[in-house]
Parts: structure tokens; sequence; C-alpha cells
């Protein structure tokens, strides 16, 4: 299970074509191919490709400065100083709340398979799917607009335009498999609504964390290609990763820093304020490396615009023997919840818009929000607006594929929000104004 990492192994027994393999045989397989794989693609692209005519006249119309703020941003003073997600006696990083239990890979794999023995071993129903549309998007860039403008892309990736030109992709992923391996790991089951290439502008990627389903060495080698001077911000411990793969332009953080970024393009200035923010989730890319790079959400704000991406994260303490059963029910009530999406909508806070994750919650753990989490936390971050993500694109889970954004509603009303408009999921390459 080394190709989706320790915490995301059970995926690979969700795609149906392996399903029923025992489990020997699966990790006799994928071990080898894995490893294989990513020191291939490693190797293959050490040094930025070179720059066509063109793009060295852009270039030299391009300049980028990444600072830290004058004026420090409020944030939680003990946890910051402290800072308890960081291993004290040995390198990684931890989720330092009583919401988070961490049973390790064999906990996942107990989880997987009694959910399956109760339930059946088939895998989810992947029909219907999600509708896909062909996403539009300005030919040109306006420093003029007051719009801010966000494009689902699938699963946990968004393309946001900003107000005032800003361009911002959040975890893209663009490859048929979310493996090391396109030949082996969950493929999708709905079509890319776009490629790179159809992207007219590209100024920033942010990435959450390091699993296969949100970065993507090929999908990333794509946008170096076409945007040698895109901008990279990570969370600590990736940029090392990056900077192999030949991607010089990162920046890596730890939870609650900010930078203060300023862009020169040829249709003038760009600003933004670019912070790493909390989530409850962990990282890996193989067997032994678990949670050894820092995982996280993003804010960027440009514009007059303030937008929350979470990432991927979990929002409670929620036991697997609740499978199967409503974990908000009375006899859960007492349950750990994560501090610091209220911290965030505290010390960041409001947001125009909220990205958040609405599935891959069956069977449940604490490191995927389910639509009851996920519209907490869109009230803890004081969301005025969101639009669900992390569902639709690959069967890592056992719920049915449109189960989330019924969910969804069904959590709102029991909130007494509004059902539509305000909280929403929508089409793979719908795009959204705000």
């Amino acid at each position: 299970m080394l190709a989706l990492s320790a915490a995301h192994a059970s995926r690979f027994s969700t795609s149906t074509a392996v399903a029923t393999r025992p489990f020997r045989e699966l990790v006799s397989y994928v071990i080898p191919h894995a490893k294989k794989a990513e020191q291939q693609a490693r190797t293959f692209t050490t040094t930025t490709p070179a720059m066509s005519g063109t793009q060295g006249i852009i270039a030299e119309a391009f300049s980028c400065s990444v600072n830290r703020p004058q004026t420090a941003a409020k944030h939680p003073q003990a946890f910051y100083e402290k800072k308890p997600h960081h291993l004290k006696n040995s390198r990684g990083f931890q989720n330092p709340w009583d919401s988070w239990t961490d049973g390790g890979i064999t906990q996942i794999f107990k989880g997987v398979l009694t959910h399956r023995y109760k339930n059946g071993f088939g895998g989810p129903v992947t029909e219907p799917a999600p509708n896909v549309i062909k996403p539009t998007f300005p030919s040109t860039r306006s420093t003029d607009t007051t719009e801010l403008r966000a494009t689902w892309l699938g699963h946990a990736c968004f393309y946001v335009e900003f107000p005032g030109g800003l361009r911002v992709l959040f975890d893209p992923v663009f490859s048929d498999r979310c493996s090391p391996s396109q030949f082996i790991g969950p493929k999708r089951y709905t079509k890319k609504p776009c490629d790179i290439e159809d992207i007219p502008e590209i100024d920033v990627v942010c990435i959450s964390h390091n699993h296969y389903d949100h970065t993507d060495h090929a999908t990333l080698m794509k946008i170096l290609k076409k945007f040698p001077n895109c901008q990279y911000f990570v969370p600590l411990g990736n940029k090392e990763w990056f900077t192999s793969c030949g991607i010089k332009t990162c920046t890596e953080m730890d939870w609650w820093e900010d930078r203060e970024v300023e862009l020169t393009v040829k249709e003038g200035k760009l600003n933004a304020t670019i912070g790493l923010l909390p989530c409850q989730h962990t990282s890996g890319r193989g067997l032994t490396d678990r949670s050894l790079t820092l995982w996280g959400s993003w804010y960027v704000k440009s514009g007059g615009k303030n937008v929350y991406f979470a990432g991927d994260t979990g929002y409670r303490a929620v036991p697997q023997e609740s499978d199967g059963k409503d974990d908000y029910a009375a006899e859960y009530e007492s349950l750990p919840v994560c501090p610091a999406f209220k911290e965030i909508g505290e010390h960041r806070g409001e947001f125009d818009l909220g990205l958040i994750p609405i599935g891959a919650y069956v069977p449940r753990c604490p490191m995927h929000a389910d639509p009851k989490d996920a519209v907490n936390i869109f009230l803890d971050t004081k969301c005025k607006k969101a639009i669900g993500m992390h569902w639709g694109t690959w069967v890592l889970t056992d719920e049915p594929v449109m189960e989330p954004p019924t969910r969804l509603k069904e959590a709102l009303a029991a909130k007494g929000l509004e059902e539509t408009g305000v909280f929403d999921a929508i089409d793979i390459g719908e795009s959204r104004v705000y």
C-alpha cells in the first residue's frame, strides 16, 4: 500500500480491480513499482525546462517578492510560541488535539475490512456520476474586475480568480490515477473538465499536503513548463521534494505563518497575503514517511477578497465503531472537536468564500470530514459562502459517490441554513462568482 501512503493505504482496496486481491499479493506488487515510479519521476526532471522565446520575453517583464509581513498577524499566542504540532524528539509533525486519534495503518485496514464485511465487498455505487462541464476562462487578465470567481476542477482542485487579477490554483491533480504509477491505484470515474494547457494564467499554486490525490508530479511538471514564473506555497518539509522536481520558486511555511506577495506581470502589479493554517490530517507518500512533512489549510487575501481553502481535514474524534450510525447523536455528543477552526475564524476570518471537503467519510475516521462536519467547519471559520470539494472524482472511500451533496443539504437544514446558495455542491468544471 506504499502507493498512497500509510494514511491513504486503504484507498487501493476501494478500487474494484483490486478489491478482492489478497493483501500479500497486492503489497508485493505495489511496493517495488511505487518505489521505482517515484524515483523515476523525481530523476526525470531535476532542472527547470528551457524557456521559449515568448516565455523569455514574459520572464523579463516579470518580478516577484515574497516577504514576511512587517507586522505579525493575529494568532493563538500560546500555540504559535510552543508549536505543539512539531514532534520534539524526532522529525515530523502531529495533530496536537484531543480530536485526533491515530491508530496507524493497522487501524485503517481494520476499519475498511470491518465496513466491507458488514456491507459487502462490491465497493461504493458510482452511478449516477457527478456532471462534468468544460469550464470557460477569460482569455485575458483584467486588473479592473471586482469579482471573485472560483471554478471547481474536481476533487480538491480549485482555480480562483481574485479581483485585481491574481490567479491561484489549489491542489492540482490532472492525472487519471492518484498514485505514483498510472498502472495501479484509484482511477477517475469522472473525466477531467480541462487540462493545464487550457488555463490561461496561473500565478500561485497552493498545496495542502503531499498525498497523491493532492500533489501530482505529472501535473506540476505541466504547470512548470507552461508557467515557469508560477510561485508555489507548501507546508513545512515539502520544499525539498519540489526543488528536486525542478521547481525553484517554492516557499514553505508553518501553521499561522503569512507571506506578503507582490507579483509584477505584464498587466501590472498583483498583491496578496497568503497564509498556512492548521487542519486535522496527516501526510506521506510511502510506508516510511508518514507525517514527516506538514499538512495544512490556506487562506489567500487579494483584491479585497478573502478565501479559505480547508485542504483535506477531519473535524472530530470519530470512533470507527460509529460506522453506520449517526455520530452526531446523543451518545457521541461528547466527542472532542478540533479547536483550530474556531481559531482560524477568530484570527483570519471572515472569509468571502470557503472551499471545504464534504466527501471520503465512510468508514468514519478523524482525518476526513463528513457533510455535518463540513457545515461546522464553515460556521467555525466564519465563511460567508462555501463550495464543497473532495468528492466526485476518485473512489477513495465507500459512500455512494452522489451521497455527499444530499447529506450536505440535510446538514445545512439541520443548522437552520438555506439548502442552496450558502454552501453548495456544484458540477465539476462549474464556476461561481462572488
